[in-house]
């Protein structure tokens, strides 16, 4: 499987035990508070759901998230200190190098072959990508992960100054029905969505195509703050950063011609559509 960051019963890793200690302290404020999960959801703008998920130790809470329970709770700060230490746990261990890299780009080029790549999955299709993990990922791994991905997805809400990112997406991760219709329609929906972003640029391999520079696999290539630019691969989960001028060239000059060879940014959301409409 094609996408990043996976976490196996191998790694040792110190987030799920940050996220249960924070869960745990926010739970015990709330109840000290005499306010229900409910209650205060709707005090700080999220669902009960979300409250429950974060006091079991299932979704980190951001930042802001933090410091309005401060102040609703009247925890004197002791919430809101908890923001560091979230922040360092909100990538499983072996997620973070990749977070950094997106954090730290100023320019970033995908190419996927395989899935979508995880800056555009929806919660459900990373969910239905971790499920089919083999061996079989247990429940609360799989949700560490998909909370770890959204985390990171949050480079795309425009609230910091973020990157310019082009997509190259092969045909066939359109046209994957992953978790069923409804959830592939909204997976192709949210394409669309970010591709319309001004600092994002989608585009499709047609599987026609006679002529592909892509065929040794995915990769992707960033291009950081200070003009450094580094590619990073990965296949079966055994991942590489590849730093050698000589070979990270040779990465950039595939790429172009990948782009080259693809469908327009206009013409793939059109194409997008088109699988949307057929779906």
């Amino acid at each position: 499987m094609d996408d990043d960051g996976l976490l196996d019963d191998e790694v040792e890793d110190d987030s799920g035990a940050v996220m249960r200690a924070v869960g745990r302290q926010i739970k015990l404020w709330r109840e000290d508070a005499g306010l229900t999960q409910t209650e205060l959801g709707t005090e700080l703008g999220y669902s009960e759901e979300m409250i429950s998920a974060v006091e079991r130790g299932r979704r980190l809470p951001k930042a802001t998230m933090l410091a309005r329970a401060d102040v609703v709770l009247n925890a004197g700060g002791k919430i809101k200190a908890m923001t560091t230490e979230v922040e360092e746990a909100r990538y499983p261990r072996k997620v973070r190098n990749i977070a950094r890299l997106e954090a730290d780009s100023v320019e970033m080029g995908v190419y996927s072959a395989h899935v979508v790549h995880a800056l555009l999955q929806t919660e459900e299709y990373m969910r239905g990508l971790f499920a089919e993990q083999r061996p079989l990922l247990a429940a609360d791994l799989i949700e560490r992960n998909v909370s770890a991905r959204m985390a990171r997805q949050e480079i795309l809400d425009g609230s910091r100054t973020v990157p310019a990112m082009s997509f190259v997406l092969e045909e066939v991760t359109l046209r994957r029905p992953l978790q069923g219709r409804d959830a592939h329609r909204r997976q192709l929906t949210r394409l669309l969505e970010v591709g319309h972003l001004r600092n994002v640029e989608i585009q499709v391999m047609p599987t026609g195509r006679e002529e592909h520079a892509g065929l040794d696999g995915s990769f992707r290539l960033f291009k950081l703050r200070g003009g450094v630019t580094l590619g990073y691969c990965e296949v079966q989960h055994l991942t590489r950063i590849i730093s050698k001028p000589p070979q990270v060239q040779s990465l950039e000059l595939r790429y172009g011609t990948i782009r080259a060879q693809a469908l327009t940014p206009r013409e793939s959301l059109a194409f997008i559509e088109k699988v949307l409409g057929e779906t």
